[in-house]
């Protein structure tokens, strides 16, 4: 560039080929913008035709309500739509396209061609695109909605077709895409072809066990089986979906699916709100699996904030923030081992294990331990009084189903008002619990499912109790950013709700004066900081909750039953009933199960009973 050179309007070829350069990355992209214009015309059935990879040929016909012959050519041009027409509309989007950029976008590199009948006319016509150049509108054969013939991309940017992957690859990407848009739209027929081979064929599903079906076919059983329905409103905030059960986890974060408003979304925001839901039950390096709808006035949220419209910026974050997890949390919370799906157990041997070693008390040594409480409880039984949970109390809700020496077999009727754990058998190892219910054998790993119900009524005796703060003799000055400070004066009653107390004592300086008890040896200067960051990235923070309950947690496994405790039967089954009272009790405090439900059927099919 000589530095004469005047400004000057660039070409229109070149500013769709710029723009092409955000909204057109690879087939895929061509794909997810033509089936959200699909969407937004109101299809109920989209056809979806791909060869090799979607570099030769995309082509998507859709029953919408199609474009006017008068718009045809307007279509194609930069900035041109139906949707918004305001900075009002801007701010309140519904539709799922709104900028005008992605018919053009596609056609400056590629072979476009355009066909369409105007909701339900008499006459479809066709507009053919060949290097931004538009050929004369022609009459077609008749057939309502629009299809659009994407052939040759990137035919004319030779430097873009060489980044692209092989076809395989190319394929996996776009398949990606119609999974995720097929998962948020249920009430449209999906089919999509590649090489004319049938990769997917999804009817429109209305009902919920059609949704579900969806959801198993997209996903894999798996995951279904492995859920939980959620439903949730509040204050004009909507959230309904699928969550998995913590021990359906997964090794990265592949099985995360969030709309907001039907548009697909990854949003740090939510990530977070979901991951502090998980915290408390979910093992360590593993990441959750859900399908979740929010649905919430577009007013408050901005779609507008990134140039491929995965990321939406929320006008009350905090608010939505809040909603997520306390949503999340609860639903978590009330899958108790009475109404939890059965474990399969198939699933846990992809799922880090828990050997005879973690199931004593962490960081200990094993063999110790084990040979310890070996020597301390071999040939004797415990009494009532050394175990922690009140056995008395329990027996007599079970006092009657207790099978006598002659081991007969339960009457219907004993079975049908059996528990949902059951009743035990036996142990195994002094590890492992074997009970009975109504649906087969259940499996306990006593030390974690114990774990779990310590840990929860440390929490609750806490909350009852409050937190418990000491003055610091020597009070910490720390400095922060002028920002920081003034969110310590503005969030003062989040640190005191805590147990904290911390001032801000100069523009840049604040003091830390008092701490709750149980925080006393850790490192309060470090969690303050943490604390301030969250709350200037999220607006709120779990911190100081997460270090108070790692701490309950820790005592919670040192305070537990351990491995080769020998256990009474009635022990094993006041344990049973704990773990159906106790919310989260299907987790142990890392994240691992605490029992698995083997059912008659999966029992019949380890020895081909019936074949």
């Amino acid at each position: 560039m000589t530095t004469d050179s005047r400004i000057q309007p660039m070409p229109v070829q070149l500013v769709n080929q710029i723009a092409a350069g955000e909204v057109v990355e690879r087939p895929a992209s061509v794909v997810k913008e033509l089936l959200e214009n699909s969407l937004d015309a109101g299809a109920t059935k989209i056809s979806i035709d791909i060869e090799k990879g979607g570099t030769k040929l995309i082509r998507i016909t859709d029953n919408g309500h199609g474009i006017h012959k008068d718009d045809l050519v307007l279509s194609l041009s930069p900035h041109a739509t139906s949707k918004i027409h305001s900075i009002d509309d801007l701010e309140k989007v519904r539709s799922l396209g709104f900028r005008g950029e992605a018919l053009p976008s596609i056609a400056s590199v590629s072979q476009l061609q355009l066909t369409s009948c105007w909701n339900g006319a008499d006459e479809t016509w066709q507009l053919t695109m060949n290097n931004s150049q538009a050929s004369d509108i022609a009459p077609a054969a008749n057939k309502p909605g629009t299809t659009v013939e994407v052939r040759d991309l990137f035919f004319n940017i030779p430097a873009r077709r060489k980044f692209l992957r092989t076809e395989k690859t190319e394929f996996s990407h776009l398949d990606d895409v119609v999974k995720r848009i097929s998962l948020s739209h249920f009430g449209v027929d999906i089919t999509l072809r590649h090489n004319q081979r049938v990769v997917k064929a999804l009817s429109a599903a209305n009902s919920r066990i059609e949704q579900e079906k969806r959801i198993a076919e997209l996903l894999g059983p798996a995951f279904i089986e492995q859920a939980v329905h959620i439903d949730f409103e509040y204050e004009g905030l909507r959230l309904w979906g699928w969550i998995a059960q913590p021990t359906f986890s997964r090794s990265q974060a592949d099985m995360q699916y969030f709309y907001v408003n039907g548009r697909v979304v990854k949003d740090r925001l939510v990530s977070h709100a979901v991951r502090q839901a998980y915290a408390d039950v979910l093992f360590h390096g593993r990441h959750p699996a859900y399908v979740l709808f929010f649905e919430c006035d577009p007013v408050i949220v901005d779609v507008n904030a990134h140039p491929g419209k995965h990321e939406v910026r929320f006008r009350q974050g905090r608010q939505v923030h809040d909603f997520l997890f306390r949503a999340i949390h609860k639903s978590l919370a009330e899958v108790s081992a009475g109404d939890a799906r059965s474990h399969d157990f198939q699933h846990f041997s992809s799922t880090p294990a828990a050997s005879a070693d973690e199931t004593t008390a962490a960081g200990t040594n094993s063999s110790s331990v084990d040979n310890r409480y070996s020597s301390q409880y071999h040939g004797s039984q415990p009494s009532q009084a050394s175990m922690p949970f009140a056995v008395a109390e329990q027996r007599r809700s079970y006092a009657e189903f207790l099978p006598g020496t002659g081991r007969q077999p339960m009457p219907d009727e004993a079975m049908r008002e059996m528990p949902a754990l059951g009743f035990a058998r036996a142990q195994l190892h002094g590890i492992y619990i074997l009970a009975e219910n109504a649906e087969g054998l259940v499996l306990v790993d006593m030390h974690a499912a114990h774990e779990r119900i310590t840990y929860e009524r440390l929490k609750t005796a806490r909350e009852g109790a409050g937190i418990q703060s000491q003055p610091l003799l020597v009070p910490i000055t720390m400095s922060v950013s002028a920002k920081e400070a003034q969110l310590v004066e503005e969030a003062s009653n989040i640190f005191s709700q805590l147990g904290f107390e911390v001032d801000r004592v100069a523009d840049e300086s604040i003091k830390l004066r008092q701490i709750p008890v149980i925080l006393s040896n850790s490192d309060v200067e470090m969690l303050t900081r943490d604390v301030l960051s969250d709350l200037l990235t999220h607006g709120t923070s779990s911190r100081i909750q997460q270090e108070l309950n790692e701490i309950l947690s820790t005592m919670a496994c040192h305070g537990s039953v351990r491995a080769n405790r020998k256990l009474s039967i009635e022990e094993m089954n006041a344990l049973l009933r704990d773990m159906e009272t106790t919310e989260r009790s299907g987790q142990c405090n890392h994240g691992r199960p605490t029992w698995i439900q083997l059912t008659i059927a999966e029992l019949d099919k380890l020895f081909m009973r019936g074949r």
